[in-house]
């Protein structure tokens, strides 16, 4: 456990005095991305980064559209801009398409005034935070600085507080979860990027950890073992009942355009909305159990009063103390050659 909380403040040092294009692309990688798989690699130009999807690193169960893929590509590249802008890099983005027809980002960066210092040094420390939180509700000023933080055109946010909607929004994760606990293939998958100790965390520089996840360490050959026999849909349930009653609320992500471009504007928005959470001492987690399902998409967006459209991220949050960060995949396994 030492050399891993050794690995995982050595990619969280501060940046530079005088940073390169390097340096932002290694603040790009301590974003969020489902399962921790990083489906990311980087092109560097002279004032630019492209940022490409990875698709050896699908999760095709869970996101057979690859919706959170660009997501995370989204959360990757605001974390870049924000990672420039506060060392007098500023930048734009654009979204184009490869040779294949896919989606990629291309950052551009210049030179100006620098801006976001705040939520720059929160990036090392930002953090999904998988434990129960305490249970108390956040100030009026606090709710107000996470909804003033997602201003991105083309990206609605619903904030979510009231107890009995709460309750009504757990029963739709709670089938959720249920029908992705009853799919062998989910559970296969899940499996597939779950590290049961650090040693495996460390040499794979992806995945769930257990420290990062709250769960004991196990041997390789023993943790799958371990979680067949203790993770089922009851006690899942059980779990997300516990983390729901004791978040503060959600904050629902919908984009007006269902398109990778759409994905990447959430993945963006996002991305601020952490970070600020960061800054304000605030902890969030995914529970996009209810968007994950297609069957059960339709009626969550009925409910939740968007019709026809696409509910993009679930996220709770609150208050809680730290847990041990996850691992990211070294520089030189995310960068290509132009």
């Amino acid at each position: 456990m030492n050399k891993y909380q050794e690995a995982v403040s050595a990619i969280r040092v501060d940046l530079p005095s005088r940073p390169g294009l390097w340096d932002f692309v290694r603040f790009a990688t301590l974003a969020p991305s489902s399962h921790n798989t990083q489906p990311w690699k980087f092109r560097l130009g002279d004032d630019t980064v492209d940022i490409l999807p990875d698709f050896s690193r699908r999760t095709p169960v869970v996101d057979p559209d690859d919706h959170h893929l660009y997501v995370s590509l989204g959360c990757a590249a605001e974390n870049l801009l924000i990672a420039a802008s506060a060392c007098g890099r500023p930048g734009e983005i654009m979204v184009l398409t490869d040779e294949n027809g896919h989606a990629l980002i291309r950052v551009m960066l210049g030179r100006g005034e620098r801006r976001d210092i705040d939520l720059c040094a929160a990036i090392p420390s930002r953090q999904s935070t998988r434990s129960t939180y305490d249970g108390q509700p956040l100030s009026p000023d606090e709710l107000g600085c996470l909804e003033e933080s997602v201003n991105m055109s083309g990206v609605d946010l619903v904030i979510m507080t009231d107890r009995a909607k709460l309750g009504q929004a757990l029963n739709y994760m709670q089938q959720g979860n249920g029908a992705q606990f009853e799919d062998p293939k989910f559970i296969r998958e899940l499996k597939s990027w779950i590290r049961f100790n650090p040693t495996a965390a460390l040499k794979s520089g992806d995945g769930l950890s257990g420290p990062s996840t709250g769960n004991p360490s196990a041997p390789s050959w023993l943790g799958p073992l371990i979680f067949g026999l203790t993770a089922n849909k009851t006690s899942e349930n059980q779990k997300l009942a516990k983390q729901i009653d004791s978040s503060a609320g959600l904050a629902i992500f919908i984009a007006e355009e269902e398109n990778p471009e759409g994905w990447i504007k959430v993945g963006r928005a996002f991305e601020r909305f952490a970070l600020r959470a960061t800054v304000l001492g605030i902890r969030h987690a995914h529970v996009n159990m209810p968007i994950e399902v297609t069957e059960l998409r339709p009626a969550f967006a009925d409910w939740l009063g968007v019709s026809g459209r696409r509910p993009d991220l679930i996220i709770r949050f609150g208050k809680a103390p730290a847990m041990p960060m996850s691992m990211r995949r070294a520089l030189d396994s995310v960068l290509v050659s132009a």
